[in-house]
């Protein structure tokens, strides 16, 4: 695809030192301001113990607008950020709000799939787009694709298979997987059997949010498995990190996702030194584009990025490329469509394109939890494991 714009050079120019936070609070008056703003809202988990999740995604948004010249496609942009708080209904709600009473154009997030279930319906079908850049649950990549309803991030399945693949060229016989007991976590244990083929020695789900593993430790050192799987974001992997330490079960090898990453490692530290994930992106990636993010949001926050900056940044970059095809005309739904998914950008991560069920085709990777020589603690690539992926539901959605 040709980008539109050089991520690098944009972000050789952004970060003046000036606050990021140009942030429009929409009210009801911003109906009657003419099309020549784009109203974006930022629907992300800012509060609780999966905070930082949602932080680095509204981040890596503001960072892109921030390289943007806070226009895009060349239009203004206006933005409202809003906290879902990870509850469904509370989310539904908002979503509605940033439909009807702030008439935005698009909706950028949610974090959680159990919010992204509760969200879809009152945007998508309420007129304006939503772009996920995290959450990619199996039901909307298939049959219940929506024609409004674009991802930046993933499918669910896809990360969680790169774990599996590589289990399984591993030859582990037998393993042990965890995971919260919704959607997600659900779909991340499918992914993984996807491509891990050996035996599953126990299966267990925790309530969402818990944060003693006490419990399913001991079973895991009871059963002794050849590996553990485990998908525990934000404050959960935290804590099952630590715990799994402190039990001795270091000797059997962790694999994870969305567990062990920039989001989770600055409270790991050490205790996750060694632990392999999977992702689509690494801080370490070697292209222009991706240096230049990584430099500019430690700049700009302190912190190494995440993927869930990085999918926030180029859903940005989406926006900003359907608003050019536009050419500027919000009532044009069919042309923003199809620049959304002509994707005409130069995504972070190097390869990417949108498939027809408008969920990206990507490279996958398996990756390492390191500290680097300044201290700071990132993942790093250890090896490629699928190239130019598409997820396994695609071809259930019947959008063309």
């Amino acid at each position: 695809m040709t980008p539109i714009r050089n991520a690098a050079s944009c972000l050789a120019t952004a970060l003046s030192g000036a606050t990021i936070l140009g942030v429009t609070l929409l009210a009801g008056p911003a109906a009657a301001q003419g099309p020549e703003k784009v109203r974006v809202g930022l629907m992300f988990t800012l509060s609780g113990p999966s905070a930082v999740l949602g932080e680095q995604g509204r981040d890596g948004f503001l960072l892109a607008l921030d390289a943007l010249g806070k226009k895009l496609g060349g239009l203004d942009a206006e933005v409202v950020v809003v906290d879902d708080e990870l509850k469904p209904d509370v989310a539904a709600n908002k979503a509605r709000e940033l439909v009807k009473r702030d008439r935005v154009d698009f909706v950028v997030g949610p974090t959680f799939s159990n919010v992204l279930r509760a969200v879809v319906r009152p945007v998508a079908d309420g007129g304006a787009f939503l772009i996920s850049p995290n959450a990619g649950t199996s039901n909307y990549a298939g049959a219940e694709c929506n024609p409004n309803f674009f991802v930046s991030s993933y499918q669910n399945d896809q990360v969680h298979e790169v774990l599996g693949k590589y289990a399984q060229n591993k030859g582990y016989k037998r393993l042990v997987l965890l995971a919260p007991n919704y959607q997600a976590g659900k779909d991340s244990l499918a992914g993984f059997k996807h491509s891990y083929k050996g035996e599953v020695a126990n299966e267990m789900f925790t309530p969402l949010g818990q944060l003693d593993f006490s419990a399913e430790l001991a079973q895991i050192a009871a059963a002794q498995p050849d590996a553990v799987f485990a998908f525990m974001p934000g404050g959960m992997g935290v804590n099952l990190v630590r715990q799994y330490r402190q039990a001795g079960l270091a000797n059997i090898p962790f694999l994870s996702a969305f567990t062990v990453d920039e989001s989770t490692l600055p409270a790991q530290k050490d205790a996750a030194l060694g632990f392999f994930g999977g992702a689509n992106w690494a801080p370490n990636l070697d292209n222009p584009q991706s240096k230049a993010f990584v430099a500019a949001y430690e700049k700009k926050y302190g912190s190494v990025p995440g993927t869930y900056a990085m999918q926030a940044y180029d859903a940005a970059l989406m926006i900003d490329a359907a608003v050019k095809r536009a050419k500027g005309d919000l009532k044009d739904k069919d042309t923003l469509r199809a620049g959304l998914k002509a994707a005409e950008f130069q995504s972070l991560r190097g390869n990417f394109r949108i498939g027809n069920n408008h969920y990206p085709i990507q490279d996958f990777y398996l990756v390492k939890a390191a500290k680097r020589p300044d201290g700071k603690y990132e993942t790093q690539i250890a090896e490629k494991i699928f190239s130019d992926y598409q997820d396994n539901y695609a071809r259930e959605c019947k959008m063309k």
